[in-house]
């Protein structure tokens, strides 16, 4: 998935694999500036709701996935008192996090809710644009690849362009990218995809523009 820039030249980035950590170099961006295009607000479902991503942070081997689907049966149970549709979740074991997929109004109706629900609350929630959903292929064995640019370095457009890219790539490493996320404000973008491994999500978007995550997480998915 091609992804804007920085200005000049893009440091040497960190990503956390799932099942290993490394440093890797990012080349300067074949784009400048011009292509990054206006910010955009985030997009709207029909009902006039936003979409947001909130994370929690629980705890290394203190959640399971079991308990993860407990607390999300329980928002489910109390969203409508809010206007608040939970739509998706990925658990990530390894590092005890949670990346919930919702609509609501704002996001205060989004802690309210799971305040309610479980008193669980997340530590940061993203307003995020999405991309053109893929099917899902087997199912088996989802990632979650994240890319920090910061603060009005990135755009929902160029997103999607290079996203295109990766979709021309995807078949030669294996990947299915199923959809992203993009918080033009924060600077943030989110990949969801399955893959044989993390590397061949690392191989995939080096080879489709040369943007890489700043870590990778395998992920279990619920709805």
């Amino acid at each position: 998935m091609k992804i804007i820039f920085v200005s000049a030249i893009i440091g040497t980035t960190i990503f956390a694999a799932c099942k290993q950590s490394a440093k890797i170099s990012s080349t300067e961006s074949p784009y400048s500036k011009e292509h990054v295009g206006a910010q955009q607000p985030a997009a709207t479902t029909k009902s006039g709701k936003s979409l947001f991503i909130d994370v929690h942070n629980l705890g290394v081997g203190k959640v399971t996935f079991a308990d993860v689907m407990g607390a999300h049966q329980k928002d489910l149970a109390t969203e409508g008192k809010y206007g608040v549709d939970f739509q998706k979740f990925w658990f990530d074991e390894k590092n005890g996090k949670v990346y919930c997929l919702s609509s609501a109004k704002d996001s205060n109706l989004i802690i309210q809710t799971h305040r309610e629900a479980h008193g669980l609350l997340p530590t940061t929630i993203y307003e995020v644009t999405p991309g053109a959903e893929s099917a899902v292929v087997d199912g088996k064995q989802f990632f979650l690849d994240v890319h920090n640019f910061g603060a009005g370095n990135v755009s929902a457009d160029a997103v999607e362009e290079a996203h295109k890219k990766d979709l021309a790539v995807e078949k030669k490493y294996g990947v299915n990218f199923i959809n992203y996320w993009v918080d033009e404000k924060a600077g943030t973008v989110f990949c969801l995809s399955e893959a044989p491994d993390s590397n061949a999500i690392i191989h995939t978007h080096k080879e489709a523009h040369g943007l890489l995550p700043d870590y990778v997480l395998k992920v279990s998915q619920g709805e």
